[in-house]
């Protein structure tokens, strides 16, 4: 099913040159499918250990793990420039993971390039659409109505190329990877923000746009620029009340939400053995707060045990094998290192609206009245692929219960969501479940829910100032709830699940009592529970879709008139002329997240039809004019309006135009609408103090100028009623800036530098009008 034969042929060529000893030392002699589910894909350890036999003789140096990795999955590694922080590598994954809400807009891409089966293992996972109302089974019923088309194009979709597709209701799609498909040493691509979080099974798992996985699904080589390392040693061991949770809330406090972009994050040291595999998990996953391109940690025996309970021992013996390649060489050299004392570490806060405000727990009621933060906590949320495991739930349990037994229920609102239906079913075997819905709690569907937007909730109105707090990975502004009022927190399981029965964001349960029934104060003992079930998993419900094996006569689900879904046509190539006399759409101030650029929520249900989604551009970003969301002015006409309708009366027009950005401009979620709309509205480029680097990656492969101000300070420069030029497109090459001339209102001029980081090859997007055009015209021609 899946084009393997090149790269096997590349390692027996390389064997046949005499890079490998006798053959029965050989790793690839022995054959371990990357799945259980997928019989006919092995794990190439082969290639790993090939490639760096070539990679050690050229760099001469101690390798991170991180690098082995990468460097494991270079396609050419005899010619690949590798420089940190500088060089494009050219990698080969090992599988493609998407979301529903991603995976909509990556198969009607890979429609269009014309080939009858992905070239290498692929899911689609249904976890985004599922809004959170009442309860579980009957808001995973009202989506499997309400979402119908779009799961019948996903379902016909994947079963006609030969992908994997997981039905709504199995679980987000981070933890079904972790339980399914991550292994120790293997490269994988997602198209969800968040994909990093395999790395706690010693996996580089990086997020990307769909256009990405659209290439590598093709049997293209995926494209990264070379990251740098950051080191994270980590010493003593964790324990008390102290989570794997706030050792990536410190960090996140260290290195801010732009402190990790073009690094991977590896964690190293002695403590490291007192984390469990899906405590790594959740700190690799929460490391998109950061920016970083992925993180990971060395395999280890709790990699192991995680494996084996998930019935997949013989990846774990394989690794065994191998662990000379699954950790870092000794004297690896770092970009940047930091120290982290396990033993000292406390629980951490982090927020509001951002996901670096870190607070120690000792210091976050003074915060709290400090900051006139809201104390009263309304709702507080457990679960979303951070934090859903069974070791998570097991302890929150351990927590509820404490509290039932001296006869208390929650104050606040308390919403657990399983991460999926395997975790789902165990801890309803196992009694977790009946213990929080003892206590009041609300158990969700096993999807992504709150913690994306999908939410109807009703306690507070829209505007009502109010404080929330979940185990979550993300808070901006609006994320969970659409209220710009919320003040959202991030905390681990066990601190929320605590808090939940204070009712109070004062309430610091290590240090703090509660009155029970019985009129006494108690405090709550350190939580407990076990990292993995001791009966073994309950597999739950069979939720999974495997592709037939005849898939000639499968017909992809697309109605024309369907206001959800809608068929791509190809965007216009570079017309070779120079840009001039562009409109500014809007000159965003401050903080612009993907979610300000393409909202969710609401806004979900149509990621399959671009035309409509792009009624949502850019209608959270904040107008440096006025201070408003969603309010332009029409540089043509002098009226005002909102800003998707003034992009399309521009583009109707014939008139390209240009967005200009503040510092880490597109961070957050992965979302690749966020470049696709302002493509389809006309656009031609977005310039910024800085790009957050998934959303810079996505706005070049949908041929769009990533640009960036040579000199910061020259964002200032510019007023939104400005119209500009862009000098130098004729002559467009890697590494030389271009130039914007600046027409002010008043008649005046001025120039400034505009740097990018286009390589030869995105430039050839640019020019093609897209990486799909360029694809299809290669295709054509070969």
């Amino acid at each position: 099913m899946f084009n393997l034969a090149s790269r096997t042929g590349n390692a027996m060529r390389r064997l046949a040159a005499g890079m490998a000893t006798a053959a029965e030392s050989r790793i690839g002699d022995t054959k371990v499918p990357m799945s259980l589910l997928e019989k006919d894909a092995y794990i190439n350890y082969q290639r790993i250990e090939d490639n760096l036999v070539i990679v050690r003789d050229r760099l001469k140096r101690p390798l991170t793990l991180s690098e082995k990795i990468l460097y494991g999955h270079l396609d050419e590694p005899h010619t690949q420039d590798i420089t940190r922080g500088v060089s494009y590598l050219k990698l080969r994954p090992d599988r493609v993971a998407c979301q529903d809400a991603t995976a909509q807009m990556a198969l009607l891409q890979f429609m269009s390039a014309g080939m009858p089966t992905a070239a290498v293992p692929t899911t689609v996972h249904c976890d985004h659409l599922i809004e959170a109302q009442v309860g579980g089974v009957k808001d995973l019923e009202r989506a499997i109505q309400i979402n119908k088309e779009v799961y019948d194009f996903l379902a016909t979709g994947t079963a006609k190329y030969g992908l994997g597709f997981w039905k709504p209701g199995s679980g987000i799609i981070h933890q079904i990877i972790l339980e399914n498909y991550a292994f120790p040493g293997g490269l994988m691509i997602g198209t969800d923000s968040h994909t990093p979080n395999a790395g706690g099974l010693g996996m580089i798992a990086v997020g990307v746009g769909g256009a990405d996985a659209v290439d590598v699904m093709a049997d293209l080589p995926w494209e990264l620029k070379c990251p740098k390392v950051i080191g994270v040693n980590l010493t003593g061991k964790i324990g008390g009340w102290t989570t794997p949770k706030d050792v990536i809330l410190k960090v996140a406090g260290i290195l801010t939400v732009k402190g990790g972009t073009g690094a991977i994050v590896e964690y190293t040291g002695p403590g490291v053995q007192s984390l469990s595999c899906t405590g790594m998990a959740t700190i690799c996953n929460m490391g998109a707060e950061i920016g970083a391109t992925t993180s990971l940690f060395p395999f280890n025996s709790r990699m192991a045990d995680y494996l084996n309970a998930t019935k997949r021992g013989d990846i774990a013996k394989y690794a065994e094998r191998f662990q000379h390649n699954l950790a870092a060489d000794k004297d690896a050299e770092y970009d940047e290192r930091i120290e982290i004392n396990l033993s000292e570490l406390e629980p951490h806060i982090n927020g509001p609206f951002t996901p670096d405000l870190a607070t120690p727990i000792s210091k976050f009621a003074e915060e709290v009245k400090k900051n006139n933060w809201p104390a009263e906590l309304k709702v507080g949320l457990i679960g979303s692929c951070t934090n859903s495991s069974y070791e998570d739930m097991s302890r929150s349990a351990s927590i509820a219960k404490e509290a039932a037994d001296h006869g208390l229920e929650c104050k606040s609102k308390f919403t657990i969501t399983p991460g999926s239906e395997q975790v789902r079913a165990t801890i309803e075997r196992d009694g977790q479940i009946g213990i929080f819905e003892n206590v009041g709690g609300v158990v969700l569907a096993n999807a992504c829910g709150p913690c994306i937007g999908q939410w109807d909730r009703q306690d507070v109105k829209k505007g009502e100032v109010n404080s929330i707090i979940t185990s979550y990975n993300r808070n901006f502004t609006g994320r969970n709830d659409a209220n710009p009022a919320t003040h959202a927190f991030v905390a681990s399981p066990d601190i929320v699940t605590a808090m939940t029965f204070a009712g109070d964001l004062t309430f610091n349960p290590l240090t703090d009592t509660l009155i029970g029934s019985d009129g006494k104060p108690f405090k709550f003992s350190d939580p407990s529970g076990n990292e993995l079930p001791p009966r073994g998993y309950d597999p739950g419900q069979d939720t999974f879709q495997p592709p037939p094996e005849d898939r000639a006569a499968v017909q992809v689900a697309v109605d024309p008139k369907s206001d959800r879904l809608q068929l791509l046509k190809p965007f216009a190539p570079w017309d070779g002329k120079t840009p001039a006399d562009l409109p500014i759409l809007i000159k965003v101030k401050g903080k612009c997240t993907t979610d300000h650029i393409s909202a969710g929520g609401p806004w979900l249900k149509y990621r399959g039809h671009l035309e409509n989604i792009s009624q949502n551009c850019l209608i959270g970003a904040i107008n440096s004019e006025n201070g408003e969301a969603n309010k332009v002015k029409n540089q043509f006409t002098g009226e005002w309006g909102a800003v998707p309708a003034t992009a399309q009366a521009y583009r109707e027009k014939g008139i390209k135009w240009v967005v200009i950005g503040d510092h880490n401009y597109g961070e957050g979620s992965s979302r690749e609408h966020a470049a696709l709309e302002p493509r389809f509205l006309g656009g031609l480029a977005i310039i910024t103090r800085s790009f957050a680097r998934i959303h810079e990656t996505n706005l070049k492969k949908q041929g769009m100028l990533a640009l960036t101000f040579v000199d910061p300070a020259d964002y200032d420069k510019i007023k939104p009623s400005d119209k500009v030029d862009i000098l130098g497109l004729e002559s467009f090459s890697p590494g030389k800036n271009l130039t914007l001339a600046i027409k002010h209102e008043d008649g005046s001029k001025e120039e400034i530098a505009l740097a990018h980081s286009f390589n030869e090859g995105q430039i050839e997007w640019f020019k093609a009008g897209s990486a799909l055009n360029l694809m299809a015209k290669k295709r054509a021609s070969a």
